[in-house]
Formats: structure tokens, sequence, C-alpha cells
């Protein structure tokens, strides 16, 4: 049974509440109505498209977090980090960002929002890529949503070296994967103290 507009609209308010990161047909899907409708009430509710809630949520929850680069200069939006531990992003690949004869993503794209993700993850006030072993595994087109996970795998506390590992995939298959190592200005047990 199909819900009446106002309760529809009071619904999809808490579904984004729980989870900001569903997209459109997402919700289309989940009140099984249009994709146009979800448009619609979005709009009359005040509710941003997804891209605005994923930038407002990583604002919120990371820049005091992150401190190794300022957040507006990560390629891709955080969703989630754990500082010297893991990290998460989403970066979607638009017109821009690929090679217009195949639409294919330039591969710069792909590596700075690994190698940004790298560098966000360390909990220092600076962190520098050193050296990277990357693999492109299967083209990335336009319209494709990148998810990166970084790793924080070993630290080298005398040589002041961390190596993260980064995996990228879209829609579950993986079409990125690199090893990062990164230089920080701070020793382990300074910063533990």
């Amino acid at each position: 049974m199909r819900l009446r507009k106002k309760e529809r609209q009071r619904q999809l308010q808490h579904v984004l509440k729980q989870n900001p990161f569903m997209t459109d047909e997402d919700l289309a899907e989940h009140f099984t109505v249009s994709v146009q409708t979800i448009r619609l009430d979005r709009l009359e509710c005040g509710i941003p498209e997804l891209r605005e809630r994923m930038k407002d949520v990583a604002t919120r929850n990371f820049e005091d977090e992150v401190k190794s680069i300022p957040t507006e200069e990560v390629i891709g939006d955080i969703i989630e980090i754990e500082l010297d531990k893991t990290a998460i992003s989403i970066f979607d690949v638009t017109e821009e960002h690929v090679f217009q004869r195949n639409q294919i993503a330039r591969g710069h794209h792909l590596f700075a929002q690994a190698n940004s993700l790298a560098v966000a993850v360390l909990n220092d006030d600076l962190a520098l890529t050193v050296r990277s072993s990357i693999h492109f595994v299967v083209p990335v087109r336009a319209g494709d949503r990148v998810i990166a996970r970084a790793t924080v795998r070993e630290e080298r506390t005398k040589e002041k070296r961390t190596i993260v590992d980064i995996e990228s995939t879209v829609e579950r298959k993986v079409v990125f994967r690199g090893t990062f190592e990164m230089y920080r200005t701070t020793k382990k047990e300074e910063r533990d103290e």
C-alpha cells in the first residue's frame, strides 16, 4: 500500500537521518515510487541531493579530526575515518574526469583520491608520500562512484614512515589498488605522549 504524500515525506526525512547516503534510486525503491517523486519530495522538504548530504556529513564529522590535510583538499568525500587505522572516501566520476573519446576516467583522478586518503588517515600534522606502488585493475567510467578504503598496515617508527594500503571499488568490484609509503613528522612514541 502506498503512503500518502505527507506521510511519505515524513518517513523520507527519518530514513535519510538514519542513512544520509541513500541514492534517489534507493529511496524510490524503498517507497515504491518513481525517482522523480522522490526528487520532488526532497525539494519540498528542503533535503539536498546525495552529493551535498555527503559533503555536509563529511564536513561535520571529520573537519576537526583530520590533521594532515584540509578536508576540502581531499579528492572525494571522506565518509568514515579512524585516524592511524582506516578511512573511506567516495568520488563520483563525472564528464570532467574522463577522456572524451572513450569516457574512461583519467588515472590521475583515481590516484589523487587514493593518495589524498592515505595522507588524511594519518594522525599527524604533516604527512607526505615517499613512494607508491599502484595498479589500475579495470577502467572506471563517467557516472561511476569510486569508494576508496585506506588501511594503515605498518609503521616504521625509526624512519618516521607508515605504510597505507588503498583499495578502490565500483559496485564492489576492485578497480584500483595501491600501497603508499608515507613520511610523517612525528614518531609513534611522540604522538602517544
